[in-house]
């Protein structure tokens, strides 16, 4: 049997709506296949695909489909999590581990499914360093119900914190599941109770609120006032800045990551810009790095207030509009806050 029939199977069965982050209600993937003609079938928006672990140690010749999907579809492997299933036997880590090194260089966030269960032994996914651990279905299924189940979420999310990943609940049906996956640490949720509306939209179920005086008068933390980020990579050139500039007008920044999404740089649009407007502008700075004419990202922990990041934003006289760069406990990009909106906020409480 030809390898590409043999595992042509890259169909995210685990992820049957979009990935939503419970903190800011964003969507940060969609479900995405190959299909078996080797055709990509995806959502504008980052994607997730199942990846049976037997693909990646069957070598590069088994992976190079996914790659030529992409490729042809005009997508980057950086807009991809590979979700990798199935178990590895003692004798397939290294050649596991050579597997993801490779896959990561390309660009690809990779992550480990039913994790708690029928998933890798905790030592391989430690190794691994994931981005993301997607607890099994039938684990979460059973919360807030069964205490094991909680247990089992519990020491996954412990885990996900030690090494640096962030935890998937897969199949929320019910309110009472987010209360409780959210107590343990989880952070990104999908399933029917997240499934977008009539309308579109997706809802999530708000934490209760802390609406003490002294709460209240700090303002909302700065992830109620989430926006998107665009980001390039932290090599990426000024000329492939200045394209990301050139498809909204509405952009004010663009953030450099590194591959684990953490901020590296930020480029001010009418700063970076402006370089550009300057006689030769283009020749001299075009093929080079983009970070060359980044400033340092001006970043804020997702959980502060909104009269906090304005004191953040007063730091530096010449900065004081430039976007705020959010970030979660591991200093991972999750967006942007403009200062006009802190500035609204800050002046609807005072009012």
């Amino acid at each position: 049997m030809p390898l590409w029939q043999e595992h042509h199977l890259y169909v995210s069965s685990l992820l049957t709506s979009p990935m939503v982050d419970l903190d800011s209600g964003a969507v940060i993937a969609h479900p995405a296949i190959v299909d078996s003609t080797g055709s990509l079938r995806a959502a504008p928006l980052p994607m997730m695909l199942e990846l049976p672990v037997r693909v990646v140690l069957a070598g590069a010749g088994a992976l190079a489909p996914l790659h030529e999907a992409l490729r042809r579809a005009g997508r980057h492997p950086r807009e991809a999590i590979l979700l990798l299933t199935g178990p590895c036997q003692e004798q397939d880590r290294p050649l596991l581990r050579v597997g993801i090194d490779g896959l990561r260089s390309i660009g690809y966030l990779l992550g480990f499914a039913h994790v708690g269960t029928a998933g890798p032994a905790l030592d391989v996914l430690a190794q691994a360093a994931p981005y993301l651990l997607a607890l099994d279905p039938d684990v979460v299924a059973r919360i807030p119900g069964d205490h094991r189940a909680a247990a089992v979420a519990r020491a996954v999310a412990s885990l996900a914190r030690g090494i640096g990943a962030h935890v998937l609940a897969p199949g929320v049906e019910r309110e009472a599941q987010v209360a409780v996956i959210r107590g343990l640490g989880v952070r990104f949720a999908h399933g029917p109770l997240l499934a977008p509306g009539p309308d579109g939209r997706i809802r999530v179920p708000l934490p209760i609120a802390d609406e003490s005086h002294a709460t209240v008068m700090l303002g909302p933390r700065v992830q109620e006032l989430l926006l998107p980020a665009v980001t390039l990579p932290a090599e990426a050139k000024a000329e492939d800045a200045v394209a990301a500039f050139g498809h909204e007008q509405t952009i004010t920044s663009v953030i450099l990551v590194d591959e684990f999404q953490r901020p590296k740089g930020s480029l001010d649009r009418s700063r970076f810009l402006l370089s550009f407007a300057a006689r030769y502008g283009h020749a001299l700075h075009g093929s080079k790095p983009a970070q060359r004419l980044a400033d340092p990202p001006r970043t804020v922990p997702r959980t502060t207030p909104a009269i906090a990041a304005m004191q953040a934003a007063g730091r530096d006289a010449t900065r004081v509009y430039d976007d705020l760069v959010v970030t979660d406990e591991l200093n991972r990009c999750l967006g942007i806050v403009r200062v006009s909106d802190l500035i609204r906020q800050v002046a609807a409480i005072r009012g």
